[in-house]
């Protein structure tokens, strides 16, 4: 069931020049300072936060805008979130990963592929159109979690969690931080008949006491750095970490964190500048 909420968004209208690669690390560092929800235009970027969030100061420590390969500009406007779900249903096209995932909105016809996932992603990440969520959708899509507990960490609109149960996995916990985020995901789970997903509202204190055989994580490195650790702590031998949200140059460090908390790396993939490492716990 959609819910109608008068909660106010604060629209950024970026002029990004050039738009490439800037674009993806300009909203990675929105992200990190609150940002919900990004869209791409010619120009540049529309940048999503609520209104509480908001203030004069929020961008003054973006280093970004001190870049001298790139040119910024912004301008910012009050909107309500209902026009967002407008947005997406003008926008929102659906995808098919690996030809047998197919992830949709609900006003689209459904297609004849292995797994149908059913997403009305109003302003939470996770459709599977960025690449971060699609190399997770691929990784779901390959290695085998039947009969495991698995961790979605920063879940957003529940995507990965659902394709995890519909690969077999016995139960599955999506964590968000963001309250939205958590609503959002709870339709979701819903909507597609995922039973044993619960959904969470929280970040890593919530893995107090909680053990899992895959664990993933999609969030940025800034997040993933500080909490890989915890993870680390969550999985069970010869478990694996998930990672992505983050670049192909920030890489290093996150394997330098991985191999710290007694992990070690496997694989990754890569679209353009983002990447998705698989981790395996000794």
């Amino acid at each position: 069931m959609s819910k109608v909420t008068d909660q106010l968004y604060v629209e950024y209208t970026f002029t990004v020049e050039p738009t490439e690669p800037w674009n993806d690390i300009l909203a990675s560092d929105l992200g990190a300072l609150g940002f919900e929800s990004f869209m791409e235009t010619d120009e540049g970027l529309l940048a999503y936060v609520q209104k509480d969030i908001d203030h004069e100061d929020l961008l003054k420590d973006l280093e970004l805008l001190q870049n001298d390969l790139v040119e910024i500009a912004f301008a910012k406007a009050d909107i309500p979130a209902t026009n967002w779900n407008h947005e997406w249903e003008s926008n929102f096209e659906p995808i098919v990963v690996q030809d047998r995932c197919e992830v949709r909105a609900p006003f689209h016809p459904s297609h004849d592929t292995e797994f149908d996932i059913v997403i009305e992603p109003k302003m939470s990440f996770g459709t599977g159109h960025h690449q971060t969520t699609h190399m997770m959708l691929e990784h779901l899509l390959e290695l085998n979690v039947q009969g495991q507990k698995v961790l979605d960490m920063g879940s957003g609109t529940g995507v990965l969690a659902i394709l995890a149960q519909m690969r077999g996995a016995s139960t599955v916990d999506a964590i968000d931080i963001d309250t939205w985020c958590y609503e959002n995901a709870l339709e979701n789970v819903e909507r597609n008949k995922v039973d044993q997903v619960t959904v969470i509202l929280g970040g890593a204190e919530q893995l107090v006491d909680k053990y899992y055989d895959t664990i993933i994580a999609n969030i940025n490195r800034n997040i993933l750095l500080a909490d890989i650790p915890t993870y680390a702590q969550c999985l069970s031998s010869g478990g694996r970490l998930l990672l992505s949200g983050f670049y192909e140059v920030d890489l290093d460090a996150i394997k330098a964190a991985c191999v710290a908390a007694g992990m070690e790396y496997v694989s990754h993939k890569k679209k353009a500048d983002w990447v998705a490492p698989v981790f395996l716990k000794k």
